[in-house]
């Protein structure tokens, strides 16, 4: 497939009511195990996990240590023939351009843009945030993908501000092009009536991270609010990782 019927194929699965859910991986290992299974229809990476794998923090993660691991990645999408969209996180300030060029170069086929500036720990202006987003999107229509995914992340309700602040930047992101907005609510998640007033105001382009855990919206209930994308960002490697931790427990202490 070219890199076009892959976006095409990426952004045909965002389906409100019928959610396109990402089992975020973060290295070739995590991306051959998820790939390979028949559900799997995409593959899409985690920045955090990508920076816990190289033993530093997601807001110190560079450019070249994220490309580095998609690149591996992008290899196990290319083998399958999986679409691949990855975390960019905030674009990497001026380097935006750059990052998104790369990208494709690599296959990619989508990205997770968030609107809080890394450097600075704040949030974009909301008119500041939609032009990265058409920024992208030219970006990658020049490099031969005009149906290239942004999955624009708001990052309001984590640093403080309202229901009301997200809806209005949504509602400019979509109208910049983006596929979906996701809305990061931290470890609290967002609640039922949120998910609902987002759907209602996104015509269901909205992303949301499922929490797993007995307080969380799980798969069904987000399907039953109208979500068309679903993430699970670092959960799946933090669970891996203490089932590694289990199993070599149970080996050394024989």
């Amino acid at each position: 497939m070219s890199l076009n019927s892959l976006a095409q194929a990426l952004k045909s699965l965002h389906k409100p009511g019928q959610p396109f859910i990402v089992a975020n991986v973060y290295d070739v290992l995590s991306a051959r195990a998820v790939a390979s299974l028949p559900s799997c229809k995409a593959l899409g990476t985690a920045s955090y996990s990508i920076a816990s794998l190289n033993s530093t923090a997601d807001d110190d993660l560079e450019l070249e240590t994220n490309l580095s691991a998609i690149k591996g990645i992008a290899s196990v999408a290319k083998e399958f023939n999986k679409p691949l969209t990855v975390d960019i996180q905030d674009g990497y300030g001026d380097r935006l351009e750059e990052a998104i060029a790369a990208l494709v170069d690599l296959g990619v086929v989508g990205v997770n843009l968030e609107d809080c500036d890394k450097l600075k720990k704040e949030l974009y202006s909301p008119e500041a945030a939609a032009e990265r987003v058409r920024s992208a999107l030219a970006i990658a229509q020049n490099k031969g993908v005009p149906d290239f995914v942004v999955n624009a992340r708001c990052d309001v309700l984590v640093k403080g501000g309202t229901l009301e602040d997200v809806l209005q930047r949504g509602k400019q992101y979509i109208a910049a092009g983006a596929t979906t907005v996701f809305v990061w609510g931290g470890k609290r998640g967002v609640s039922r009536q949120e998910v609902q007033k987002m759907v209602k105001q996104f015509d269901g382009r909205l992303n949301v991270m499922l929490i797993l855990g007995p307080n969380g919206l799980g798969v069904a209930q987000l399907r039953e609010l109208g979500v068309a994308r679903i993430s699970v960002g670092p959960q799946i490697q933090i669970k891996a990782m203490e089932g590694f931790a289990r199993e070599a427990d149970k080996i050394l202490t024989e």
